[in-house]
C-alpha cells in the first residue's frame, strides 16, 4: 500500500474529488494548510503600505491505495490539477506498513 500526499490549490479540490470518485477511491483526508516553495508568495497593498504574504493557502489531499493503483493514479492527479504556473503543489507518495479498521479489525488492503 502506499499513502499519496497531494498538496495543491484549493480552487482544484473539487477537480479532484471528482477523479477519485469516477476511479473508485472514496476514502480521503483533506485538510487546509498553508505553506510556500518556489512560488515565494505575493506582494498585496493594504491602505498603501506593501506586504510580504510568503505562506498561501493550499489543500493536502491524503489518500492511502494499493500499490498497483499508484502510478496511473498519479498521472491522473498531475493531469487534474496542473494550471502550469508556479504553486501547482506537489505529491508525495510512502509506503504504508499496515492498515487496521478499527470498526471490524480488518488488516492490509482489506481495510481500505
Amino acid at each position: 500500500m502506499k499513502k499519496l500526499e497531494v498538496i495543491i490549490r484549493p480552487e482544484k479540490l473539487e477537480d479532484l474529488k471528482d477523479l477519485l470518485n469516477k476511479t473508485g477511491i472514496f476514502g480521503m483526508t483533506v485538510s487546509m494548510v498553508s505553506g510556500c516553495g518556489l512560488q515565494k508568495g505575493r506582494k498585496e497593498i493594504y491602505r498603501g503600505t506593501e506586504y510580504n504574504i510568503n505562506l498561501l493557502p493550499k489543500v493536502k489531499v491524503e489518500i492511502v491505495v494499493k500499490d498497483e493503483t499508484v502510478d496511473m493514479l498519479v498521472a491522473e492527479i498531475e493531469k487534474t490539477t496542473r494550471t502550469g504556473q508556479v504553486g501547482d503543489g506537489k505529491i508525495f507518495v510512502t509506503n504504508v506498513e499496515d492498515s487496521i479498521r478499527i470498526r471490524t479489525g480488518e488488516r492490509g488492503e482489506n481495510a481500505l
